[in-house]
């Protein structure tokens, strides 16, 4: 047991601060230094081998990591038969901090040191795992400095399975056992939507999250497409690390928080953006009730979010590219250069003019959404819509597919598109002149 005024080494206890599940954080006194710092404990049931390795990786790895905004180890020692590891001692941390209302301009203050932090750690292969309030302490001059590396995995070449991370921060897939950079882009993006918001959002995270009609009201648009990318469920339609995602805040953070410090005409402003943003989403959820089930819209595009099709090599919204497919495909294997599904049966990828697959499978299988029939006259196999290539002979696909309620082609194709809602041929990833979507979401 640890007491009050108890003395360990050259540190004298003053009390408990801080609790965790695997060691007591206590404030103490540097008798030789005379300064307060903080000590962290683990519980002597706890001290196994294991456990002292995990403590061990803390210190090395916090040893690596030098930068203002990860806290520093001053020492790390045994004291008789208790393991101590002393660190600077902070007012407060930052879950302390979030008892109260925060500012939009210094809740992006706080992510940008949160930001600075993880990039840093990214930067040298090191994944927290563990972003949360608690695990930030706030000292003097606003300056906020990350802990707790404990459970922290180094990428190297391979990542191992971990579910480790706090239940509220924790993201999807580290939920899941399999961490990443983007991992801790999903906790810092839930720790600023908090800040802005007064709300921390919960599984199954559909967007609009809870509390985002207030910030709709306050934030600019820029801000707001930030947090929602930060927030995706799908990690590949995040920030790849830290290091992009505070590259992003810094581009926009000036802007951000315009409408905080210029009151009611900035408002006004954002109002309008939002009103513009409202069109582009009542455009597109019409564009879904009638071609949704048509063209499989399953998907985002990851530069715009509009609605996209695994078959489609463009985002119609955007024009951003899609080479590579880097969603859930619901076939039952994937191309391994497009990384589109196939059938266990087809001998070629039909979406891209990749390798030969297969057969993967013996076994003749129909399906429901073949509609027409390969010209190659030694072939004549079927064909799903939008096949760019005979998936049995690899022949290229003469047929020019349609879209159902509309005679509009590309120039450039020859395939089906759709003006009033596209700016770019989703085929061959060709403008459309004149279109009627031309307006982009960034």
């Amino acid at each position: 047991m640890i007491r009050s005024r108890q003395k360990l080494g050259k540190y004298r206890i003053a009390r408990r601060v801080a609790q965790g599940g695997f060691a007591d954080v206590f404030q103490a006194v540097d008798t030789i230094e005379g300064i307060p710092v903080a000590l962290k404990i683990p519980y002597p049931h706890l001290l196994t081998g294991a456990a002292l390795d995990d403590f061990r990786r803390e210190v090395r790895l916090t040893a690596r990591l030098d930068h203002p905004n990860i806290l520093p180890i001053k020492n790390a020692d045994f004291i008789g038969d208790v393991f101590v590891i002393a660190y600077p001692l902070g007012e407060r941390t930052l879950g302390d901090r979030l008892r109260s209302r925060i500012s939009t301009v210094k809740a992006l203050e706080v992510t940008e040191q949160i930001l600075s932090g993880l990039a840093h750690a990214h930067g040298r292969n090191v994944i927290h795992c563990d972003v949360k309030p608690d695990n930030m302490i706030l000292f003097p001059h606003g300056v906020l400095r990350l802990t707790d590396f404990g459970i922290a995995k180094l990428t190297m070449r391979t990542i191992r399975a971990s579910g480790s991370g706090t239940v509220g921060y924790v993201a999807p897939e580290q939920a899941m056992g399999r961490p990443s950079f983007r991992s801790d882009v999903f906790s810092a993006g839930l720790i600023l939507y908090r800040m802005l918001s007064g709300t921390l959002p919960e599984w199954p995270y559909h967007w609009p999250l809870e509390g985002y009609d207030r910030l709709r009201g306050r934030l600019h648009p820029d801000l707001l497409a930030f947090l929602r990318k930060s927030l995706q469920v799908d990690p590949y339609k995040r920030f790849a690390d830290a290091r992009a995602m505070l590259t992003a805040l810094r581009r926009i953070k000036a802007r951000a928080v315009e409408p905080a410090r210029n009151g009611r005409t900035a408002k006004r402003r954002v109002k309008r953006s939002d009103t513009r943003r409202d069109w582009r989403v009542m455009q597109r959820n019409q564009f879904l009730r009638l071609y949704k089930k048509e063209l499989e819209i399953r998907h985002a595009c990851a530069r715009c979010d509009g609605p996209v099709s695994e078959a489609m090599k463009a985002c119609p919204w955007c024009g951003a590219g899609r080479k590579v497919f880097r969603d859930e495909t619901k076939f039952p294997a994937s191309c391994r250069r497009c990384k589109r599904g196939v059938k266990l049966d087809w001998k070629f990828c039909p979406w891209c003019y990749g390798a030969s697959i297969g057969p993967l499978s013996n076994r003749i299988y129909t399906d429901r959404r073949y509609e027409a029939r390969c010209s190659n006259a030694s072939c004549r196999e079927p064909l799903m819509p939008h096949m760019s290539y005979c998936p049995w002979c690899r022949s290229k696909v003469k047929r020019k597919w349609k879209l159902s309620g509309t005679k509009e082609r590309c120039s450039s194709c020859g395939w089906g598109v759709l003006r009033e809602y596209w700016s770019h041929c989703p085929w061959c990833t060709k403008p459309l002149a004149g279109s009627n979507g031309r307006a982009k979401t960034r």
